[in-house]
């Protein structure tokens, strides 16, 4: 059980890194197209090499359906716009703040659950809805008496890749989950690989810009971003729970807005702070709501 908090923890951190590393990348003169081509490029490479490898090992590997890789490889495409999207944010808005918009993703989840299933949310996860809402506008400084000035091209980008990533969210499930962690991230980093480089062709390959220090960072994002949080996902989650996961998963937010203020020298103020632990309440609030449903449900079922 430790196992599984400590991986899902470290895989939230990770995630929670990558903006700073972004805006490092871009302060150097490299664009979206070079940042977002080589995190997919250099995690394919990757992921696609512990395959090989966890192969010539011996290592058992579940047979699926041909059509099943096709699904997964598909899904990754919309990785692949979270990735494309949250780096266009990170371009013009504060690292601090991108990852806000990002963590929409709560409310979005739920309000797209509601719509499938056709079924009015809980008061539990309105009262979380309302939380995030709050905490983004304290976090965003939208009561410090003046209005930020934030670009509202990148914010419509972090929201667009807020909307991917839960869609992503809510296939995830849906295929691959027989297929050993390394094979099934493999074949979904595959999908996002294809999408940016039909967006954005790999013109670093050619242009000289990877020795120039390109190298490094796409390393950096491929193992921040492509290869540790998947892979310690799906190793700590099955331990974990998803409730207790999700709970775990928001140290990404902390972790961006820290990393942006000692490493990027971005003014974090105590009002987003606030904000931020906002935001970490109603989801803490909302997975543990729905532990003590499920936990009831077994009861139920149990004594019937």
């Amino acid at each position: 059980m430790f196992r599984g908090i400590a991986l899902v923890f470290l895989g939230a951190c990770s995630f929670g890194v990558l903006s700073t590393f972004v805006k490092l990348a871009y302060k150097e003169g490299f664009n979206l197209g070079e940042v977002t081509g080589t995190q997919v490029f250099f995690g394919l490479i990757i992921l696609w090499t512990l395959v090989l490898l966890r192969k010539l090992l011996g290592g058992k590997s579940n047979s699926t359906s041909f059509k099943e890789k096709l699904k997964l490889v598909a899904m990754g495409t919309s990785t692949g716009l979270v990735s494309i999207f949250y780096y266009k944010c990170v371009q013009t808005v504060p690292a601090s703040i991108a990852i806000l918009l990002l963590m929409q993703f709560t409310w979005m989840s739920l309000l797209l659950d509601a719509i499938i299933k056709r079924k009015l949310p809980s008061l539990t996860q309105v009262l979380m809805v309302v939380l995030v809402l709050l905490g983004t506008a304290l976090a965003g400084r939208l009561f410090a008496g003046t209005v930020p000035d934030f670009d509202l091209t990148g914010i419509a980008f972090g929201l667009l890749a807020a909307v991917s990533y839960t869609f992503f969210l809510m296939i995830n499930g849906s295929a691959g989950n027989n297929l050993h962690p390394t094979t099934k991230s493999a074949l979904i980093l595959t999908g996002a690989c294809v999408l940016v480089f039909s967006i954005f062709p790999p013109q670093f390959l050619v242009s000289g810009a990877l020795f120039n220090g390109l190298f490094k960072w796409g390393l950096v994002l491929a193992l921040f971003g492509t290869v540790i949080p998947p892979l310690f996902y799906a190793y700590g989650i099955p331990k974990t729970g998803l409730g207790l996961s999700a709970i775990l998963s928001a140290a990404e937010l902390p972790v961006a807005v820290l990393m942006s203020s000692l490493i990027l020298h971005e003014e974090v103020w105590a009002m987003q702070w606030i904000g931020v632990a906002l935001i970490l309440t109603a989801i803490a609030l909302s997975n543990i709501s729905s532990l003590g449903q499920k936990k009831k449900k077994r009861a139920a079922a149990v004594a019937a």
